[in-house]
């Protein structure tokens, strides 16, 4: 590899470390009685409110449709997330510090394949949410799920979901990019 790969590698490698204080996601919730909207934020390891008191309100409101509760303890991924990025971080800066091709090119599939492997884990973390609804609800719909939109926009009965990346997630797909980049100009001649 030469010294312009290494480099991307490494900054590849060093960005992922944002992720320990930049947010992946944000789901915003807008209905009339919300005027503000609700949102909170995903992080590697926690759940916050977009203002005080929004996941609160999340789950007041949807007590009554008979959703679980959000909570950071019901996300088991919160205890590895953490360790699984140092890791990857470690990983990038090896492959820079070893200057092999082959690794860089593994580390961009191996970080690339895990990218996708959570989000597909939010994606099943949104479909039980929305569709594990309690007997006892107040308010039932017969044939309704509640869960919030992947990416994009849904209508849920009188709230409109939304739900995007936010930096940290953006920051992810950068440091993939630049590993791609670093690999591809890897192999050209000196």
């Amino acid at each position: 590899m030469n010294i312009q790969s290494r480099i991307l590698t490494a900054l590849a490698a060093l960005l992922i470390l944002l992720l320990f204080i930049l947010p992946l996601w944000k789901i915003s919730l807008m209905a009339p009685q919300y005027p503000d909207g609700l949102t909170m934020y995903l992080y590697i390891n926690d759940i916050k409110d977009g203002s005080p008191g929004d996941i609160a309100n999340i789950n007041i409101m949807n007590h009554y449709v008979g959703m679980k509760d959000i909570s950071a303890e019901d996300f088991p991924e919160f205890t590895y997330f953490p360790i699984v990025v140092i890791g990857i971080s470690l990983f990038g800066l090896l492959a820079a510090l070893i200057g092999n091709r082959k690794i860089l090119l593994i580390w961009v599939i191996f970080f690339s394949v895990l990218g996708i492997m959570g989000i597909y884990d939010f994606y099943l973390w949104e479909y039980d949410y929305g569709h594990t609804l309690s007997d006892t609800a107040a308010i039932k719909v017969p044939g309704m799920a509640y869960q919030p939109p992947l990416f994009g926009r849904k209508e849920i009965l009188n709230f409109i979901a939304y739900s995007y990346p936010q930096s940290g997630g953006y920051m992810m797909g950068v440091s993939i990019m630049l590993g791609a980049v670093a690999w591809l100009i890897s192999g050209k001649k000196k």
